[in-house]
């Protein structure tokens, strides 16, 4: 199976010596703790994949979480190219025949029944273009290949003045395009869980998943982190919290770069965020429970501060990132055990909805409250830690809450109108 590892890369620079090359570390060079590498089933790597990152990274084309995101999507095209035994370098003269032309036509059908989302399907597409740009700027294939077919494209759009203005690019043929869903989502494209269902999921998940994977939807349900923040909590953490003066059982935490101890957060934003002080307890009294305590005698001095560990010892998620695969993984399962126990509110749930449940109740309490939306706004964007210039993302959660009582009126006018109507049968059957 194609795999993909993070390595520590130490940069060298080679001498000959008596008709030897000898290697020696580079002194200038900065060394790259978790660069992304691709490697195939028989264990030798991807090199022009791999010399790619390495590029990019090094000379400060992209940072090495834009390069880890780009590394995942050709990390599913060598999948692909592997299970339909296709080389990376086949661009017969038969259109059909291409690897990415059949590479783009398997994503298309993973999208339609659902195994990617659009947005997914488009990126891995884009991301192979990108390489493959790359592999022919450097020559390593022959000018003859034809990899698409270019074309321009134009977009006409009126400025703040008034005036028409045009942008204009070039993309390719192998574009898969984003067909995304309409109407009132929130952030990542997803919609927020009742609160009904939102114990039921809680409920269950204490019952069925393990310690971990439920206090963590417990602190997204309850505080809005993001999963990167929730894995990189730390213990310090908890035990300075503070009480918020106007908000009594609330208390308040410092996560960010800015804070101590420092907790990852997306786009570096330092800030502080509510959690029920019965929470916060939960949490202080599993962090001193036996089974916390055997996983930091596993870790290392690094990561034993850490609130949530894997049963090695490990962090749940790299750090740098909001992303886990082990509760990508425990999810998982938790989703098939909830399904199967007929909950439906498990079916298709994503973890990052606890964020979007946190950030529409609060949104729908606080306009009970204020009529003052521009106030609403800032609350909800302080408490979700939403950066600069982020006030789009943060008007979704209100535009949201105010769209619901149209939607209950609408729902109870149509529920009024088909009570007591009768479906008889046509005839002739």
């Amino acid at each position: 199976m194609v795999t993909l590892e993070r390595i520590c890369f130490s940069p060298h620079y080679h001498t000959r010596e008596s008709g030897a090359v000898a290697y020696s570390p580079s002194g200038s060079r900065q060394v790259i703790e978790g660069l992304p590498q691709i490697f195939w089933t028989d264990g030798t790597p991807w090199r022009e994949a791999n010399l790619w990152a390495v590029e990019r990274v090094t000379t400060g084309e992209a940072t090495l979480k834009t390069v880890t995101s780009n590394m995942n999507g050709l990390l599913n095209y060598a999948k692909f190219l592997e299970s339909r035994n296709l080389q990376w370098f086949e661009f017969p003269v038969r259109k059909a025949d291409r690897c990415l032309v059949l590479y783009r036509g398997a994503l298309i059908k993973l999208r339609n029944v659902g195994g990617v989302s659009p947005s997914t399907a488009s990126e891995y597409m884009r991301n192979c273009v990108k390489f493959y740009k790359w592999i022919r700027a450097k020559d390593l294939l022959a000018p003859h290949v034809a990899l698409w077919r270019e074309k321009s494209y134009f977009i006409k759009f009126f400025d703040q003045v008034g005036f028409e203005r045009t942008l204009s690019g070039v993309t390719t043929d192998l574009g898969i395009p984003n067909r995304r869903r309409l109407g009132l989502t929130l952030e990542g494209g997803l919609l927020p869980v009742s609160e009904v269902d939102r114990d039921r999921i809680l409920d269950f998940a204490k019952a069925n998943a393990t310690p971990e994977l439920y206090l963590m939807m417990a602190v997204g349900f309850f505080t809005g982190m993001r999963l990167g923040s929730i894995c990189d909590l730390k213990i310090d953490t908890l035990e300075r919290a503070v009480p918020d003066p106007c908000a009594q059982g609330l208390l308040r935490i410092a996560i960010g770069p800015g804070a101590s101890p420092a907790v990852h957060t997306k786009f570096e934003v330092t800030g502080q965020v509510w959690i029920p002080h019965a929470l916060r307890n939960a949490l202080l009294e599993y962090v001193q429970s036996w089974r916390r305590i055997e996983r930091e005698a596993k870790a290392l001095p690094g990561n034993r501060s850490l609130v949530f560990l894997t049963r090695f010892g490990n962090p749940y998620g790299r750090r740098g990132s909001d992303q886990s695969s082990a509760v990508n993984v425990e999810m998982s399962a938790l989703r098939k055990s909830g399904i199967a126990s007929g909950l439906v509110a498990l079916r298709g749930f994503r973890f990052h909805q606890t964020r979007c449940t946190f950030g529409t109740v609060l949104a729908q309490v606080a306009l009970s409250a204020c009529a003052d939306v521009s106030v609403v706004v800032a609350m909800v964007s302080d408490a979700l830690l939403h950066g600069r210039n982020s006030e789009s993302t943060t008007f979704k959660y209100i535009r949201f809450v105010q769209a619901m009582p149209a939607k209950q009126a609408i729902s109870n006018s149509f529920m009024s109108a088909f009570i007591g109507v009768r479906f008889e049968r046509p005839r002739g059957e």
